[in-house]
């Protein structure tokens, strides 16, 4: 009994946070989906599911799912990619490396206003950085990659992945040099090549540690918007607007609590959905005796 309940003792501090900042927000969440508080209204109105069917029917909505979903592709999967790549090139502990490091995490101190307002100078027609040496190339350049719609959610993307794939380097690294190293020096007794050693040694062991980061990923395509609201503030043409900015925008500028709660709820239904078929798909095989 003692043992049982120095063990409660140890975690409700997890369960206090847990319950205050995760688990009342989200039931607040469901709570006021199902009331119509909008100014045009007086006081709350119980209206059941009426602001579901309204958000499914807004086409806003599901453009900004899609943005949402187009921009986890072109964020979560370069990103984890460049990551892996840079903690298998800065793996060993030399001096340089170790200078490599410090630099390619820098961005991800700065903080992600700052970032989106240094991308913006570099974005801006004929003067930015960008269209300074593109122009080297390919003649005069005055492109306004921020204000078209095919493309100013490729910049912000570009934006996400300097700033995140450091930090996501950093788990890599500990992956790699937690990982017992017999499993890799037999490979290469036997004359396995660098290729084969990665893709049925070094991967498989590190899939706990790209499972994790995947999560990490995904909550941060979601979640990090700020540069959207300072660099495009969701257009044009609404062409950036992505769920978490979705959501702002119906709270500050329309007051429509209940459609906007209706849409977290329903964001953080597919954020859970998306983490839960990851670890199905990744857990797979990731236990090893050592």
């Amino acid at each position: 009994m003692r043992k049982k309940l120095s063990l409660y003792l140890i975690l409700s501090p997890t369960f206090i946070f847990l319950i205050i900042f995760t688990y009342l927000p989200l039931l607040r969440s469901l709570t006021d989906s199902l009331y119509d508080s909008r100014y045009s209204v007086e006081g709350e109105k119980f209206v059941g599911l009426d602001n579901f069917y309204r958000l499914f029917d807004d086409p806003i909505f599901w453009l900004s799912l899609k943005n949402n979903l187009l921009y986890i592709l072109l964020t979560v999967i370069p990103s984890i990619l460049l990551a892996l790549g840079l903690a298998l090139a800065l793996w060993e502990n030399k001096r340089v490396n170790r200078w490599l490091r410090t630099a390619f995490f820098f961005p991800t101190i700065i903080p992600l206003v700052s970032a989106a307002t240094i991308w913006t100078f570099i974005f801006i027609p004929n003067l930015g950085l960008l269209d300074y040496y593109l122009a080297k190339w390919f003649g005069p350049m005055n492109t306004n990659y921020l204000g078209m719609s095919n493309s100013a959610l490729l910049a912000l993307s570009l934006v996400g992945i300097w700033k995140f794939a450091g930090y996501y380097m950093l788990f890599f690294l500990a992956g790699l040099q937690a990982m017992p190293s017999s499993a890799r020096e037999a490979a290469v007794m036997e004359g396995a090549s660098r290729w084969q050693i990665f893709y049925h040694i070094t991967l498989p062991l590190l899939r706990p540690t790209i499972n994790f980061v995947i999560i990490i990923a995904l909550v941060y395509s979601i979640t990090q918007i700020d540069h959207v609201v300072v660099m495009t503030q969701g257009g044009p043409n609404h062409a950036t607007s992505v769920m978490l900015y979705y959501i702002q925008d119906l709270t500050l500028n329309s007051h429509d609590i209940g459609k906007a709660s209706a849409a977290t709820f329903v964001s953080l239904i597919l954020l859970f959905s998306f983490s839960i078929v990851n670890l199905r798909i990744l857990e797979k095989g990731v236990h090893y005796e050592h």
